[in-house]
């Protein structure tokens, strides 16, 4: 995952190609991306997302960033007017959509997870829902989460993950055979969906995940599985 060159499907390419890459996909997807996310979950991603929301438990005064945010959808579950919620996300196709429905509450700023625009140890909590895979460089951008966060502050990430030995040829299946044939039929984008699938496939699993984030220096690690292990929410928290 820290390597300055990438697989992209068949082709090894640059860190700042890939990126170009994969911005590309979220592009061409934003207008029906959150409609793609019922149809290839069932609609269970907005169960995860709520547990993730719950998880973070945000309070008054507080600053969260959720961190490729995208359209917003777990921003409004932690949104209040008694707190500030930035969404963080490099496509401005996707901020647009969300902004469209989104409460006044919610800040939109551009950015990637290697290179955040916010001041040292000035975020309560950041949340990164199905986009850590996407970065170009993991190890950069837990030290970057980790340098917004304040002392104390906390890092919730949902995610697809390594499931169950009884659910994984299932899984496998419909990943392979339905998400790109929904991508083509529905957000007239078969590329991007393989891409999808593809960086799930490649995402460290559950114990691989909860050690890179030690390595990079938070505290209290753990992870929570979802759905026998399909998703999973891994916390860390910044040292006093």
């Amino acid at each position: 995952m820290e390597d300055l060159s990438r697989t992209f499907g068949s082709q090894i390419v640059s860190a700042g190609e890939r990126e170009r890459k994969i911005r590309g996909v979220f592009e061409a997807v934003a207008g029906r991306y959150d409609l793609m996310n019922d149809l290839m979950s069932f609609g269970i991603h907005r169960f995860w997302k709520r547990t993730l929301a719950r998880l973070c438990a945000p309070s008054a005064r507080q600053l969260i960033v959720d961190l490729a945010g995208g359209t917003g959808d777990v921003a409004a579950l932690v949104a209040a007017p008694d707190r500030t919620v930035v969404v963080c996300d490099p496509s401005l196709a996707m901020m647009r959509r969300g902004r469209k429905r989104a409460a006044g509450s919610v800040i939109w700023i551009g950015g990637t997870g290697e290179r955040i625009p916010l001041a040292s140890n000035s975020a309560d909590a950041v949340t990164i829902s199905f986009g850590i895979r996407n970065v170009t460089n993991m190890r950069e951008t837990l030290e970057e989460i980790l340098r917004i966060l304040k002392p104390g502050g906390r890092f919730l990430c949902l995610e697809f993950s390594r499931p169950s030995a009884a659910a994984r040829p299932l899984y496998r299946l419909f990943s392979i055979a339905v998400i790109p044939r929904l991508g083509a039929w529905i957000a007239r984008a078969p590329d991007a969906y393989w891409y999808l699938v593809e960086s799930i496939r490649r995402f460290p699993n559950q114990e691989e995940m909860k050690a890179l984030l030690e390595r990079a220096g938070y505290v209290n690690v753990d992870y929570r599985n979802l759905s026998f292990g399909i998703a999973c929410i891994h916390t860390g928290a910044k040292p006093e």
